[in-house]
């Protein structure tokens, strides 16, 4: 008799390259499921974009394993109850799945291990979502890294991370098989619909990020290096949001960057587009390594002097510029394409986060806040790496006295003003006058950052 898996899938919605899915798969039974449970992961529950692009991803998931013979099945939480209510509904003998790394899922994912193996169950987790775990990186005083140089150097001194598996052709399904909740009854999608733009946007779903991943080797691996910084084109590959769901795994990605340069280690790839992006993905596992070790950090700087950081309280200012009605038009097309698409560029999003902290001198929370509901790839570690750097109070950050003037960066980085003519619509008569003047707010900017050290 096989013995039959819960395959609990949170962050991981692929068939290919899932190593939960794969063991399961291997022993016998599967049950795939996905449980609703967003107030486990207070206070960072996932906002408005993520929901949307979550309800996408799972009908495709929906119709990917309804073809592999195992149905999926969707729950409400708590997600400990779900799985206990569907042990017993399968008759399962283990629940697998893949790990996440943020602070409160990590609590209790670690919780609902203990007790499903009081409950006598076999349970196992995998690593599906990283490289290498945060855990696998340390300097030689076995501390966490907090500068990206040295961290990326021993992440390459590890093995190459190992070969993607290729997704079960066919699954056994649970002999019970139990109900499911109709996706639309967890309520992912926006009442009033303004998705429309996201819709022409993106292809949510491991299809879509297997076609995105394709097109960028393709067609965009090559002059990485040199056109990720430009806005006005189409450089960077836009994987984040496939990657933040587990459509796609970075094994994947990471081994398709190698091949397409004559597969050589990373280690030896040394110039050029190739290495650029490997060293992206680099800083997206740095990301994941900070959090863990600092998991205060989603919520608090890592510096711990910046919590005397005298910010601003400007609601006015902070609505100007989550609306992209600032006056500097590469911040509001920045902003504008955030809010149309659920993504902007990461140049520009270097650009408009020290805008916000610098210029306005607002807390770098509140821009936190604000990506983490409009962001498709709203990404816990990420977002707290990139927002700390900006405001100079995390690992390895800009220091705060290093402020981007917006329009040498658009002179910079959109010369011909393609990017800004195509979201900010600067020819129109109600575009606004700049809200502060870039060099007083520099001056001020300075000024406050005196106060730490006095």
């Amino acid at each position: 008799m096989h013995p039959t898996t819960i395959l609990w899938l949170r962050h991981d919605l692929r068939l290919d390259d899932n190593p939960a899915l794969a063991v399961a798969a291997a022993r016998g039974a599967v049950v795939p499921v996905f449980i609703q449970a967003p107030e486990e992961e207070a206070p960072w529950e996932p906002g408005a974009a993520s929901r949307w692009w979550l309800h996408q991803s799972l009908e495709k998931l929906t119709a990917a394993f309804q073809k592999a013979g195992a149905p999926l099945v969707i729950r409400r939480g708590p997600s400990l109850d779900a799985l206990r209510k569907l042990v017993k509904e399968t008759g399962a003998t283990h629940v697998a799945w893949n790990r996440r790394y943020e602070p409160a899922v990590i609590k209790r994912d670690t919780g609902i291990k203990k007790s499903l193996a009081a409950d006598g169950l076999e349970v196992e987790s995998f690593n599906g979502a990283l490289l290498y775990e945060p855990m696998k990186v340390a300097t030689k005083e076995g501390r966490p890294y907090q500068v990206f140089s040295p961290f990326w150097r021993a992440l390459l001194a590890h093995d190459e991370p190992a070969e993607p598996v290729a997704a079960p052709e066919k699954l056994t399904p649970a002999k019970k098989q139990p109900t499911s909740l109709a996706l639309d009854s967890l309520g992912l999608l926006p009442a009033i619909d303004w998705a429309g733009e996201m819709r022409k946007t993106w292809t949510p779903g491991e299809a879509g990020g297997s076609k995105r991943l394709e097109r960028f080797v393709e067609r965009g691996l090559t002059d990485y290096d040199g056109e990720r910084n430009r806005p006005d084109h189409e450089g960077t590959s836009a994987l984040s949001p496939h990657l933040h769901f587990g459509e796609i795994s970075p094994r994947r990605v990471w081994h398709a960057v190698r091949a397409a340069v004559g597969g050589r280690p990373a280690k030896a790839i040394t110039t050029g587009g190739a290495e650029a992006y490997l060293r992206e993905l680099g800083w997206r596992e740095f990301a994941n390594h900070l959090l863990y070790h600092f998991p205060h950090t989603s919520d608090a700087p890592l510096r711990a002097d910046y919590a005397r950081f005298p910010w601003a309280n400007d609601p006015v200012g902070l609505r100007a510029w989550q609306r992209g009605r600032t006056g500097f038009p590469i911040v509001d097309a920045g902003m504008r394409q955030l809010y149309a698409t659920g993504w902007m560029h990461n140049r520009v999003r270097m650009i408009v986060a020290s805008f916000l902290v610098k210029d306005l001198r607002i807390s770098w929370l509140e821009g936190a806040r604000w990506f983490w509901d409009t962001l498709v790839d709203a990404d816990l570690a990420a977002n707290t790496l990139g927002w700390q750097w900006a405001a100079g109070c995390g690992a390895d950050a800009a220091p705060y006295f290093r402020i981007f003037n917006p329009t040498s960066q658009a002179e910079k980085f959109d010369p011909d003003e393609a990017y800004v003519k195509r979201w900010a619509g600067t020819d129109a008569a109600d575009y606004p006058e700049p809200i502060v003047d870039h060099a007083e707010a520099r001056k001020l900017a300075l000024a406050a950052l005196k106060t730490l050290k006095s």
